[in-house]
């Protein structure tokens, strides 16, 4: 993931996430690279993110439905979202979480 710094984010609320993952396995750990970084390139202190270990606590998973492990929860801003997999495609994670840029006038 790679910031493009032609672009200027335009934070209005933040942004909080919830990183659901399974473990130390890969997928896992390039989804927590893969977000973190998505946060700090783009939201620049406007994020909380929460990593929840479903190995560590596994009645997370039925309680907040969670059947797919790497899953990302956006609570807020509105609407709620789940994504699901790494995060690996930048571009695509900005538009589903809703990350907006400054106009270039």
């Amino acid at each position: 993931m790679k910031k493009n710094v032609a672009r200027e984010v335009l934070v209005q609320d933040k942004f909080i996430l919830t990183l659901y993952v399974s473990g130390m396995s890969q997928k896992s750990m390039e989804a927590i690279e893969n977000i973190k970084q998505l946060c700090e390139d783009y939201l620049e202190g406007a994020f909380e993110l929460e990593i929840i270990d479903l190995y560590k606590h596994p009645e997370m998973a039925s309680e907040r439905q969670i059947i797919f492990s790497p899953s990302l929860i956006k609570s807020l801003p509105l609407p709620k979202k789940t994504f699901i997999g790494t995060f690996s495609d930048t571009e695509k994670m900005i538009k589903g979480i809703g990350i907006t840029f400054k106009s270039e006038n």
